[in-house]
């Protein structure tokens, strides 16, 4: 998987990647040509006297360096932009494919999980593409061409590499062989954590009125220790490579020095090649050293590349048309609005695996200028028949139209611009009043914005806020009340201004009096729109031109408020359990 996304997303970089590996090159073999150099200024220049012989080939020292360390900054400025770029690419599509999931594919991986992903995962990626460019590519080289050059110093004494190279690769080995699984746990448990803590910013007012305070705190110490006991673990192994490599660098150059010694006494070499030999061997091991540190980052990355790639290789259940429907017609009864009519027919919806449907044979028909209401028990799937409309997921059974087309072939553009959705838990962006109102139609005036929150009944807590329109809202919606959210949120959908209307028990925070002026001024905002509403509170949904009932899932019943209350027990039981015999018969 690694390799694979890595040739996925440094394919558009090839020119800057082969320039670097030519500079990788040049400065490789510059550091290389150091010794080689360094022994003849010692054998021919030093041993002879011969000073025009040292500065001459010391001034071409001089140059061969300058060589190394411009290559050198070249390489290393192209890898840390490469990286960055293909880091940047891989966040992007990761990001990009997140955006297509639907409901079902968010719940699978969860919101903490996929946020590691996208942040800590393709960070480890992009950590090793630089490391790779910046060590990988030398490493090899060096090591092949330590081995060469010191082999022209000496045949015998190299002898020493053949023991010491195998043996730094078997530990090596050893050590990243048990380094994997570690990084794969340790990806898992900051999964973990983060769930954990975004669970405890999110629910911090619960925690704080149960005072769970302690509780929590056990709960984080219990996952960030899991965590740090993990990364100890990789942590020991980390350490102990080094110091096991350092072994062997140290007695490979007592052995070194030892046998060169007696070479030089008995002039099978000279004290010049002896010396070059040793920087060889420590370029070399050097070159061990540095694909030793890779080695380190590889398992993780692995790991990391593993998840990003099932996030990137998992399609949405919710599949865009191959040739969407661009423009609806409409259908007899739409009120000549070309999508105002919606239409479920024998709709249903079925999680994975499970044994039982959350909706089941489903049939609904409404019309424009008609409000329709669902009402049920809780877990009865009044959200989920919601979310199937605006296409949050997918009916498994059945069809969903809207104006006469299945939403399945229609546009997404199309079908947003056509059904607009006021969710259960409506969230607000940070920014201010009025970004979040033209969320859905940036074109749209203060004029306009003003007036939908005349609707919404948000016009005078948003005028009595510093700045009005443009006061800032921040993250989640968090510095304003839940009532107020939620009109802003109805507010929003106004300005969008659909053909219709989703309202997700949209008014379960607005007080009797609010909730009653707020839909006398959606009725006639919303007289030539189609509106269904799913809402608990009775007073809500009794003046709806047709209500439907819905029990475990099914439809137990389609009516008018008094007609319900005379012949279906489910609806007269959620009735009598809010209100009296005598308020209901009102």
């Amino acid at each position: 998987m690694l390799i694979r996304l890595l040739r996925e997303h440094l394919r558009p970089y090839r020119r800057p990647v082969t320039v670097l590996v030519l500079l990788q090159l040049v400065q490789t073999s510059a550091t290389l040509y150091l010794p080689t150099l360094n022994a003849d200024i010692i054998d021919k220049g030093v041993v002879r006297g011969d000073t025009g012989y040292i500065l001459g080939h010391g001034g071409l020292m001089l140059g061969v360096s300058l060589a190394q360390v411009v290559c050198n900054i070249g390489a290393v400025l192209l890898a840390a932009r490469t990286a960055a770029a293909a880091g940047r690419d891989i966040r992007a599509r990761v990001f990009d494919r997140v955006q297509t999931f639907s409901a079902r594919e968010v719940s699978r991986f969860g919101a903490p999980s996929l946020i590691t992903r996208t942040t800590n995962d393709v960070q480890q990626v992009q950590m090793l593409v630089l490391m790779t460019f910046t060590i990988m590519v030398s490493a090899p080289i060096m090591c092949v061409g330590g081995i060469v050059m010191a082999l022209g110093q000496d045949v015998p004494l190299s002898s020493v590499l053949l023991g010491v190279v195998p043996v730094l690769a078997v530990l090596v080995g050893l050590i990243v062989r048990r380094l994997r699984p570690l990084f794969r746990t340790m990806q898992r448990r900051l999964d973990g954590v983060n769930r954990v803590l975004r669970e405890q910013i999110g629910g911090i007012r619960v925690i704080r009125a149960f005072v769970k305070d302690d509780y929590e705190q056990q709960r984080f110490h219990e996952h960030n220790s899991g965590l740090t006991a993990v990364q100890l673990g990789a942590g020991r192994l980390m350490a102990l490579m080094f110091p096991v490599v350092m072994t062997v660098v140290n007695v490979s150059s007592v052995v070194v020095v030892w046998f060169g010694a007696h070479r030089v006494d008995s002039g099978g070499m000279q004290i010049g090649a002896l010396t070059a030999f040793l920087s060889y061997l420590m370029q070399i091991v050097m070159s061990v050293m540095m694909a030793t540190f890779m080695f380190m980052l590889i398992p993780r990355a692995e790991v990391c590349a593993d998840r990003i790639t099932e996030v990137l290789d998992t399609s949405s259940s919710v599949v865009p048309p191959d040739e969407p429907v661009r423009t609806l017609r409409g259908v007899p009864g739409d009120g000549g609005r070309g999508g105002g009519v919606l239409e479920l027919r024998r709709a249903g919806f079925r999680y994975p695996g499970a044994e039982a449907p959350v909706l089941a044979d489903v049939d609904l028909l409404a019309r424009p200028g008609e409000t329709t209401a669902v009402i049920g028990s809780t877990g009865s799937g009044k959200s989920t028949l919601l979310g199937l409309l605006p296409r949050l997921f997918d009916a498994t059974e059945g069809a969903v139209l809207v104006g006469g087309e299945d939403v399945r072939t229609l546009e997404p553009a199309l079908l947003a611009r056509t059904v607009g959705l006021v969710p259960q838990h409506p969230y607000l962006f940070s920014g201010t009043v009025a970004s979040n109102l033209r969320y859905g139609r940036p074109d749209a005036t203060d004029d306009e914005l003003w007036e939908a929150l005349e609707t919404a009944q948000a016009e005078e807590f948003v005028a009595a806020m510093d700045g009005g329109l443009y006061a800032p809202i921040g993250q989640g919606g968090n510095n304003v009340s839940g009532g107020q959210r939620q009109r802003l949120a109805i507010a929003r959908v106004l300005v969008h201004s659909p053909q219709i209307y989703l309202f997700d028990d949209s008014f379960s925070a607005l007080d009797y009096a609010t909730d009653a002026a707020l839909r006398a001024a959606l009725t006639r905002r919303t007289a030539d729109a189609t509106v269904l509403i799913v809402a608990q509170r009775v007073s809500t949904i009794r003046d709806a031109d047709r209500i439907l009932v819905l029990d475990e899932g099914r439809v137990v019943g389609s009516g008018r408020h008094h007609e319900l209350m005379e012949d279906n027990e489910t609806y007269r039981e959620i009735v009598l359990s809010q209100l009296t015999e005598e308020e209901a018969a009102a």
